[in-house]
């Protein structure tokens, strides 16, 4: 027990935790890790398939091919049928591997370097979920020594400067987004960057909107329906708000994530549209609804996979939800105010991360006052 001021009498250790990651359950880091790798399953089949079934989509009344990759498929005695889901799983896992390696052997050789200057053993318990959720963010034509550099520059900055996992207070894949989107902004948006075919042109669901708003989505025949499932284009692991549905309940079963972050994301998002609606904003994705924002782009992915980070979120009940409401309301702010950065995702994760601890010191110094008002008037 600890006092601040006269009659007043906190119920808080005067003992500090000096090391991270803090235990707060019988959950240890590995097995949190396995589960984040788990619920990530999802999303993974889905990158696969839907992948596979864009460039399939467009190679099959083309008569084109997919180079070495079509040639491959043609040994194994496959083929570019978008009605088949191996000819589609096939096809994309041979976009996927290049690129989940590349970030897997670069961020762990930017670990072991780290390591070996400071002394200690690498910790590769957090590598494969960094590798896995950055390669599912990246769009399949993106070349695989650009995916490296990106998984290196967030290991080294996002996590490793810091001390290592659980001393970041950014989230590492968010960092190496960040890093490829300003340094190589052409190969991260744009209709040329979805269906991974030289010359190819499709925009996503969301960059219709942002140029023609509900009615050009409807007239390019996409159905909210669709766009939920996931067969659009976009980047690999991030279409599917199904299969990011699917990992929420692994998260929330085992306690890695909070409902409290999601909710709040959820309510930033709605009340951000409605607003910015009711203030009359006059861009063409302004008439987007929001449930259809929470279906494009990669809003559901970032909410369920990146902004329930532990490490790196808000870890009060209450900060957590202002927390998500901020990653939220920036989403819908970004999105209609400034559709010239159509997402807006990766901008809310990286605010609401540097946000975090300033809302949860916040959020304790509020509850020590009321403490302090109920102890004392007691």
């Amino acid at each position: 027990m600890t006092t601040s001021a006269p009659g007043a009498r906190h119920y808080v250790t005067s003992d500090l935790a000096t090391l991270a990651p803090h235990v707060r359950n019988t959950l240890d880091v590995r097995a949190a890790m396995y589960c984040v790798l788990a619920a990530a399953l999802p999303c993974a089949l889905m990158a696969l398939y839907n992948t596979g079934y864009q460039v399939n989509r467009v190679l099959a009344g083309s008569g084109a091919s997919a180079g070495w990759r079509t040639r491959l498929l043609e040994t194994a005695g496959l083929g570019h049928a978008p009605a088949s889901a191996v000819d589609c799983v096939a096809l994309g896992a041979l976009f996927l591997a290049p690129l989940l390696a590349a970030t897997w052997l670069a961020g762990g050789a930017a670990e072991w370097c780290f390591a070996r200057a400071r002394g200690r053993r690498p910790d590769h318990v957090a590598l494969p979920v960094i590798a896995v959720l950055f390669a599912l963010c990246l769009p399949a034509s993106l070349p695989a020594w650009q995916a490296a550099i990106g998984a290196a520059i967030g290991v080294v900055i996002g996590k490793e400067i810091f001390g290592g996992f659980g001393r970041n207070f950014v989230n590492p894949v968010v960092v190496g987004l960040a890093f490829l989107y300003f340094a190589y902004p052409g190969a991260l948006v744009g209709d040329g960057v979805w269906v991974p075919l030289p010359g190819h042109l499709e925009p996503s669901p969301l960059a219709i909107a942002t140029r023609s708003g509900l009615d050009g989505v409807h007239g390019a025949g996409l159905a909210w329906s669709s766009a939920a499932l996931g067969r659009v284009p976009g980047a690999m692991g991030e279409t599917s708000a199904l299969a990011c549905l699917l990992g929420l309940g692994i998260l929330l079963h085992t306690g890695v994530a909070s409902w409290r972050i999601v909710a709040g994301g959820l309510l930033g998002l709605i009340a951000g549209v409605w607003s910015l609606q009711a203030l009359g904003a006059t861009s063409p994705i302004a008439q987007l609804p929001w449930y259809w924002h929470l279906v494009s782009g990669s809003f559901a992915f970032g909410l369920v996979y990146l902004a329930t980070d532990p490490v790196t979120a808000a870890t009060t009940d209450a900060g957590r939800w202002i927390y998500g409401g901020i990653i939220g309301a920036l989403v819908a702010a970004v999105r209609i105010a400034n559709p010239a950065y159509q997402d807006g995702v990766l901008l809310a994760l990286l605010l609401g991360n540097v946000a975090a601890p300033l809302v949860d010191r916040m959020v304790a110094l509020v509850q020590l006052r009321q403490g302090a008002r109920g102890v004392g008037g007691g």
